[in-house]
Order: C-alpha cells, then sequence, then structure tokens
C-alpha cells in the first residue's frame, strides 16, 4: 500500500500508552457525565435527609469498588491499590466531607453539592504543573460520577459485559472501568481525553492491551461495529480502513510480536557495551505495588523512589509507622538491590489540600520540594525517621530534590544529623553509612557543582526540570511545548558540566529523567560517562539493547562530534541517523517521532 493511500484515509493521532498493534471492531461505551436535572434548595426539615441520601450513596459506591477489587483479573492484582485508594478518598472525606458541609450551609439537595464539591476540587489542581499529579483529579471526577450515579439511580454499562472481541471506544475510561474489562474479550481501547500517567494508562500496560489516549474526537467519528486499526506504538487510530491498510498492519503486528517476544528477554541481560562498559539500569517507581514489574522488565535497583502519593490519597499526613511500613517492604523485595528514595517533593506545584500554602503565582519556582521540607521541619523528620528505620533492612539511598545551592545541603544535613541522634537515643536501628545525593534539576546547582559535589555521596540528574528550568519553557505549556528539547547544546553542556564534577569529587552519578529512557538520548548519556541511568520500568529492555548493540569507542567520537553542532534540530537528526547506522534493527518506535514525546515526573 502507498504512502498516499494511507494518508487519505481517516486517521487520528493521539497519545500512545501502552504499546501494540490490534485490529478489530470498536464498542461505544457510554461514560457521559450524569446530568443533574434537578438543583434545588432545601429547607431544614429535608438538610437531614438529604445528607442520608448522600452518605447511602458513599456507601453503596464504596461496596461497588470492594466487590469489583475481589473480582479483579490476576494481571492487573498488583494494581488493587487505585481502587484502594478510591475507598480512602470516600472513608476519609477528601470529597464527603466538603459535600456534607455544602449541604448544610447553603441549604441544597446533595447532586448539586456534590457537583460543587467536585468542580471546588478542580480549580485546586488546576494549580498543579506536574503532570502525574494533575492527572489525579480525573480519579475524584470519576469517583464522584460513580457516586452521583448511585444517588440518581443510573446504572452503567458494565465492561464485564462484553461478549464478543472488540476495541472499546470512550470519552474516558476510570480506573474502575478498566478493572472490570473482560480481557478475553477486550482487545484494546481508545479514548478522547487522558494522558500517559493517568491510571488507566498503568492499567492497560498492566493487562498488556494497544491503547491510545488523548484522541479528542474519536467518538464523535466512530459507530459501534466500525473497523479499527489502533497503533499503540505510534499514537494513532485509523477509522475504516481498507484492505491494503489491513495487510500492512497486519504485517506490522507480526513485526511487533517478534520484537516483544526478543526485547523482554534482553531486559534480563547486563547493561554492557560490546566493548565490555557496563552501566547499571535502574526503575522510576511511584508505588511499592510496581516494584515486581520493575524487577520483571530487567530492573536493578530502584534509581528513583517518589514519595509524594501517601501524602497526597487522603486528608491527614501519613504517620511514622505507614511510611515506615511503606519503605521497608520496598527495601526487603529489592534486596540486595539498592532503592534510592526521593524525599517528599511536595508543595507549590504539588497541591495537597492538607497545607494552607498561598496559592502561588509560579508554582514551579515557589514553596516545594526541599524549600517547603525546610520550612515545615516536622514533617520532614517523620519522613527522614521512617526512611532511615527502614534503611535497617536493606540497601537505600537518600535523595533531596530542587537543591539550589550549598545551604540547603547544609541544612538539611542538620536536620538529618538530629533525627539520627534521636534513633539512637530511642535504641532503633538504622545504617549510619546511609548515602545521601541531591537531585541536580536547577542551572543553579550545575553552576556549583563542582562545589555541591563535596558535601554528597551522589548526583541524580534530572533532566525533565533542568531542561524546563534551563530553557525557560513550560513543559506542559501546549503554546511552547514543543521547545522543550533535551538535544539543546545548553542541555548537554549543562550535563557534561555535572558529570565532570561527580567524576573529580570521585561520587556517582546517575540521571533519572526521560532522557534516560529515550534510545536516543542513551548513547549521549553513554559518552558522557554517566554511571547510572533510572528510566520507567517499561523502557528498560529497549535501552539495554541499544546499550548492548554499540562500543564506548564510538559513542565518544560521536559525542566530539556532536559538541561541535550548533542547534538542537542539527544533533537530534545526527544522532537519529547515527543511531539507525549502529543499530538498524533498534525498535522503530525510537525513531517514529520528531519531536520528544511529552514528559511525567521523573525528576
Amino acid at each position: 500500500m502507498t504512502t498516499r493511500n494511507l494518508e487519505n484515509m481517516k486517521a487520528l493521532r493521539g497519545i500512545a500508552v501502552s504499546p501494540g498493534i490490534i485490529i478489530g471492531k470498536a464498542r461505544i461505551i457510554d461514560r457521559s457525565r450524569v446530568k443533574i436535572l434537578y438543583q434545588y434548595l432545601i429547607d431544614e426539615k429535608q438538610v437531614h435527609k438529604e445528607v442520608e441520601r448522600l452518605k447511602d450513596a458513599l456507601r453503596a459506591t464504596q461496596e461497588q469498588i470492594v466487590t469489583l477489587k475481589n473480582r479483579m483479573p490476576e494481571q492487573i492484582k498488583q494494581h488493587a491499590f487505585i481502587l484502594d485508594s478510591h475507598v480512602m478518598m470516600i472513608q476519609d472525606g477528601m470529597l464527603s466531607d466538603s459535600t456534607i458541609n455544602t449541604i448544610l450551609q447553603e441549604k441544597i439537595n446533595a447532586e448539586w453539592a456534590l457537583k460543587k464539591s467536585i468542580q471546588n476540587i478542580g480549580l485546586l489542581f488546576d494549580q498543579v504543573e506536574d503532570e502525574y499529579i494533575r492527572e489525579r483529579f480525573h480519579d475524584v471526577e470519576n469517583l464522584g460520577e460513580k457516586i452521583l450515579r448511585n444517588l440518581a439511580g443510573k446504572e452503567q454499562e458494565s465492561l464485564q459485559e462484553i461478549d464478543e472481541r472488540v476495541i472499546i471506544v470512550a470519552h474516558d475510561l476510570s480506573p474502575v472501568d478498566t478493572s472490570e474489562m473482560n480481557i478475553a474479550k477486550v482487545m484494546g481501547f481508545i479514548t478522547d481525553v487522558g494522558g500517559r500517567t493517568s491510571h488507566t494508562a498503568i492499567m492497560a500496560q498492566s493487562l498488556k492491551i494497544p491503547a491510545v489516549v488523548g484522541l479528542e474526537s474519536v467518538t464523535r467519528q466512530v459507530r459501534d461495529g466500525t473497523l479499527l486499526i489502533v497503533d499503540g506504538n505510534r499514537g494513532e487510530v485509523i477509522i475504516d480502513p481498507d484492505d491494503d491498510a489491513i495487510i500492512l498492519y497486519q504485517e506490522k503486528q507480526l513485526e511487533h510480536q517478534r520484537y516483544e517476544s526478543s526485547i523482554v528477554k534482553i531486559g534480563r541481560l547486563p547493561a554492557e557495551t560490546m566493548d565490555g562498559h557496563k552501566i547499571t539500569i535502574k526503575a522510576n517507581i511511584e508505588f511499592l505495588e510496581e516494584v515486581v514489574a520493575a524487577k520483571d522488565y530487567g530492573a536493578e535497583g530502584i534509581g528513583l523512589y517518589r514519595t509524594e502519593f501517601l501524602y497526597l490519597r487522603g486528608q491527614e499526613f501519613p504517620r511514622e509507622e505507614e511510611l515506615f511500613e511503606d519503605y521497608k517492604q520496598m527495601a526487603e523485595i529489592m534486596a540486595p538491590a539498592a532503592v534510592t528514595i526521593r524525599t517528599l517533593d511536595l508543595g507549590g506545584d504539588k497541591f495537597s489540600s492538607k497545607l494552607a500554602l498561598d496559592r502561588e503565582m509560579n508554582p514551579a519556582l515557589g514553596l516545594r520540594a526541599i524549600r517547603f521540607c525546610l520550612k515545615q521541619p516536622e514533617i520532614f523528620k517523620t519522613q527522614l525517621r521512617a526512611i532511615l528505620r527502614a534503611s535497617a533492612f536493606g540497601k537505600i539511598r537518600l535523595l533531596i530534590p530542587m537543591i539550589s545551592g550549598l545551604q540547603e545541603i547544609l541544612d538539611t544535613k542538620e536536620i538529618l544529623e538530629a533525627v539520627m541522634e534521636g534513633l539512637q537515643e530511642e535504641g532503633l536501628a538504622y545504617d549510619a553509612d546511609i548515602k545521601t545525593g541531591i537531585m541536580i534539576e536547577i542551572p543553579s546547582a550545575v553552576a556549583v557543582a563542582d562545589i555541591l559535589a563535596r558535601h554528597v555521596d551522589f548526583f541524580s540528574i534530572g533532566t525533565n526540570d533542568l531542561i524546563q528550568y534551563a530553557l525557560a519553557i513550560d513543559r506542559v505549556n501546549e503554546n511552547v511545548a514543543f521547545m522543550y528539547e533535551p538535544f539543546h547544546p545548553a542541555i548537554l553542556r549543562m550535563i557534561q558540566q555535572v558529570v565532570k564534577a561527580a567524576k573529580n569529587a570521585g561520587i556517582g552519578i546517575a540521571l533519572c529523567g526521560e532522557m534516560a529512557g529515550d534510545p536516543l538520548c542513551v548513547f549521549i548519556l553513554l559518552a558522557f560517562g554517566i554511571d547510572e541511568l533510572s528510566m520507567n520500568a517499561g523502557n528498560i529492555p529497549l535501552i539495554k539493547k541499544a546499550i548492548r548493540s554499540v562500543n564506548m569507542e564510538e559513542v565518544r567520537a560521536d559525542l566530539e562530534h556532536i559538541f561541535q553542532l550548533d542547534t538542537a534540530q542539527r544533533v537530534r537528526a545526527f544522532i537519529t541517523e547515527r543511531v539507525k547506522q549502529l543499530v538498524p534493527d533498534l525498535d522503530k518506535r525510537a525513531f517514529a517521532l520528531e519531536a520528544p514525546n511529552s514528559i511525567s515526573d521523573s525528576g
């Protein structure tokens, strides 16, 4: 089939969140919002009745979610915590308390009060820059929708009832929806909205079914029974393809299946170049439950454990024991491999209802991460105590985010020493030699990296924020996101400067941003001499394949040439051609997009 024929067909481009290629018939799932037909004021006598109606709906919703959790397919049982978080949202009152207060104070019916509560929470989440945290508002919306349906007595079509092989087409799917999918019948799904870091995307990856989200208008262009081709590698959907397109994509299906079969095996091999240079490959994770998948993909440790979830899921801050148990289990499961725990990166752009923080004009540059922790030392000490106690059960490293200069390191060490003294007085075990590192993600830290290196055990370069701050690019602003460019000569020189400072000081140097999982970037990072790369677990086999296909002499020679190139576009063009020459059988996804993918909070 010619490219011209393919271009003439109706094709949509969205966000690829789970790889694979499928060809099948569409099944439209109506997930439109419940329309509140009646918004009315109530008198004092009706207030109690409306509150009880809401409580009944909350109980019914909780029972439905628990029942669904107990029936979850084995493939996604490791993500049962997603449904647990919905139950916790009901139990801890994040949504229910505000709704009850609205009923009591404004004397309005339960449906109207619930809708207002969801809207108010949405306004708070509008302040959030971080993609992963921002996606959590969809969980609140989905839970609110389920409660509304129980209030209104309106049943929703269950995905368990699907009895033929289909591709699900919906405006949006909640974690509850994906949990109840009949995986013997659902080939994959596509949606109008959604992002890479949504729980729905995580579920699709665990189920190993292709998924494309963010298609904007697919539900308006597709009907039940329409034949579809879904390319979860490139984020493309072809509507009503002709015979030539079907044959082409059937060939691509077979090619992808062969590739997947071979690449998974590579994940279990060491990341070693052809001339014997070894680099450590680790995983970035959000939840304890992701550890098993990370190990399956070949992770040699956890290079970045983000700790915000336990702080964001409830009305109260987590207790020390809760944090300790989480970190302890992580250390035990991964032992003897190391787990690098990033301290709380909360505040500013990461919303928490428990914090009485002023609304900030520019939260990305505001009170967040180590700045917040140093201003709230009791919260910080609780987390440090939990991490230190857990360090007695495995190899844990401490990672401090958003360091801009030496004083923050000194202040952090003072608090850390005080916590250690307290544990020692109480007779509680901990690793007295725990390694402490810092995130290099602010240009000022790059400028004084040689000074900072004398006070820590390792650096971890967080390229996501570093690129954003260095290039003055809001990475989630669609008007300038195209300028977010890891191959910018300034970024490459910054990374080189940080690596040089670490090597001169004799400390470890890691990189945990999205660049670590990019097959094009990895060749430059190898040449820099970085010791460790940490990435989303699913990228590990591909990156190991790339590393095992080259030798250091070649990539170092290329680096000399790259530093003579003066634009990001020229760097990208050069490295793309070189990678094709050096590793011709590398997954074609590495060359699919001219611009880098959207990013999640990896550092």
